[in-house]
């Protein structure tokens, strides 16, 4: 029964539940990116209303508190990742689905709320609700991920965890529209006696706990969904050994959910089943599936530290476009920020997302990934070459193209890819863990990408320096080092990281013994037993074989 059950998963046709589960997990990821991207237009009103409100220049907020607004929300996110994974997999993936989401909700509720209204007890209050999010913004990851893998059909299943992930573009251009619209009522209701570039009115502190409220909306209006959403198929056939539940659920949701197809026509059929017996931190696992962790975990961790650190070249391509903070009032200035934001997002973030989705079942998540950390490093590097001697001190749009082009590759790329492919080679009792372990390392790459080098990238000149930074290597060295980074990215793509296109879950599960797409069976380090059929082995590189040898 289990192995009919699984057999159908996979070769089950693209129905309307596919997309209701792609809305439903997808939320999540759009309530993530609204967050994660509102705090910076936020932060400009904070600075505004609580550092030199009437002095001779506009309020900024210290680069300090920016960093540790930042630096706990994405710890919080490395804590969610490594809780809520295990979570999932100890306790059902629907069940911890619906204690992330109420959290996320609560949370960012809160964050708007922040108790008080004095400088000090409003930022503490803030950091403190903005680690929550991060809890439950992390906690969502693996969860989002391994239930979309598992309600998902092997043909397309990459496209479905990627549409997924792109609900991320979709937040920030929520956000931004949210954040542009607050800000121009509040600025619209305000008399021109009350406001000017050097005053900002009250009103301003309410305007920007609005836009952190908002925020809690479109995760709350999907809770029921999530709760009434059954649990997946594969966690209850393979970890709770349930196979008749796992059907009638199936059932429930897929319309045409066939167990009657002969299941001897496909490799599934000599799946091992019941799933695996050691235990996270033995040495079966380690030789099992030790290689496929550290590929995903790595990955993550190289692309999100040149991914986060985008904020140290923002300044560069909005500064110009728009009039000096001392020519515009608050509101102006958090409406031009978000403007930016939403144009970056329209013109390549979800262009990217997009593309991977078209392509991921077409080439393969490896060479998208390893196409992906290329042409970053190299646009990267285009930006840092000139950087001193042209781009610092000149308008240009060559510098917003290449700003523009890195994104999109890394959406187009790593930055997609590795959200994908830790939910698709680890089994059924390890793949939420596995999954957060890879956001956790991801995570931490964030933190070294969006705090380290921002410190970092700072000028060696003290003259040079805005108040409150200290020196560092400069622009320049900073992204021939992010440069670098991707170049590494690219070579651990190349030689550890496995392709899971096309291939069943349980296929993918890797380790000394395992079926190949076509039936082969492989033993040992990998090696095919009939080495004629071995032109039908899916793209995965085997066990033992050289790894300079595969295609890209």
């Amino acid at each position: 029964m289990a192995l009919r059950v699984l057999t159908a998963l996979d070769h089950a046709r693209t129905q309307i539940y596919h997309f209701k589960a792609i809305m439903i997990a997808g939320m999540g990821m759009f309530t993530d990116a609204y967050d994660l991207f509102c705090i910076t237009p936020v932060l400009k009103l904070i600075g505004r209303i609580y550092y030199k409100p009437d002095g001779p220049d506009p309020g900024v907020t210290p680069p300090e508190v920016m960093s540790a607004m930042v630096a706990v929300a994405l710890m919080g996110t490395i804590i969610g990742n490594l809780v809520f994974g295990v979570l999932g997999d100890r306790i059902g993936r629907r069940r911890v689905y619906g204690l992330s989401l109420l959290l996320m909700v609560s949370s960012s509720f809160a964050c708007g709320f922040s108790i008080c209204r004095t400088r000090g007890c409003v930022l503490s209050s803030l950091c403190f609700f903005r680690f929550l999010l991060g809890v439950a913004i992390g906690g969502d990851y693996p969860l989002s991920a391994t239930i979309m893998s598992e309600f998902a059909n092997k043909r397309t299943r990459g496209s479905f965890i990627a549409a997924v992930f792109s609900m991320q573009g979709f937040g920030i251009l929520a956000s931004s529209a949210v954040t542009m619209a607050v800000a121009a009522a509040f600025n619209g209701a305000t008399k021109d006696s009350d406001i000017s570039p050097l005053h900002t009115p009250e009103g301003a502190d309410l305007a920007w706990r609005i836009i952190l409220m908002i925020g809690a909306i479109p995760a709350a209006l999907t809770f029921y969904w999530r709760m009434a959403m059954p649990e997946t198929a594969r966690y209850t056939a393979l970890v709770e050994h349930d196979e008749i539940k796992a059907a009638n659920d199936m059932g429930k949701v897929l319309g045409d959910f066939d167990l009657q197809q002969p299941v001897v026509e496909h490799s599934d059929a000599s799946r091992r089943l019941p799933g695996p017996t050691y235990g996270l931190f033995s040495k079966q696992f380690l030789r099992r599936h030790g290689r496929d962790l550290f590929a995903c975990s790595m990955a993550w961790f190289l692309v999100d530290i040149p991914y986060y650190s985008s904020t140290l070249f923002q300044f560069q391509i909005y500064r110009p476009w728009f009039p000096e903070a001392g020519e515009r009032n608050a509101y102006e200035e958090a409406i031009d920020l978000a403007k930016f934001q939403a144009i970056l997002a329209a013109a390549s973030t979800i262009p990217g997302y997009f593309a991977t989705m078209y392509f991921i079942d077409r080439i393969g998540r490896r060479r998208i990934q390893m196409m992906g950390f290329f042409f970053m490093a190299i646009f990267i590097f285009a930006m840092a070459g000139p950087y001193d001697k042209y781009w610092h001190d000149h308008t240009n749009a060559g510098f917003l193209v290449l700003y523009g082009l890195t994104f999109f590759f890394s959406n187009f790329g790593p930055n997609t890819t590795t959200f994908i492919v830790p939910a698709e080679l680890f089994p059924a009792r390890f793949r939420s863990t596995c999954q957060g372990i890879s956001g956790a390392a991801g995570k931490v790459g964030a933190m070294i990408g969006a705090v380290g080098f921002l410190w970092a990238s700072q000028s060696s000149n003290k003259k040079d320096l805005q108040e409150g930074w200290r020196p560092g290597i400069g622009m320049a060295n900073a992204l021939i080092i992010l440069g670098g980074v991707c170049i590494v990215g690219m070579v651990v793509t190349y030689f550890f990281t496995t392709e899971t296109m096309m291939r069943s879950l349980e296929d993918n599960e890797g380790g000394e013994s395992h079926h190949g797409e076509n039936g082969v069976q492989l033993h040992g380090k990998g090696l095919p037993r009939n080495t004629s059929n071995s032109s039908e082995l899916s793209t995965r590189p085997l066990r033992g074989w050289t790894p300079w040898a595969s295609p890209l």
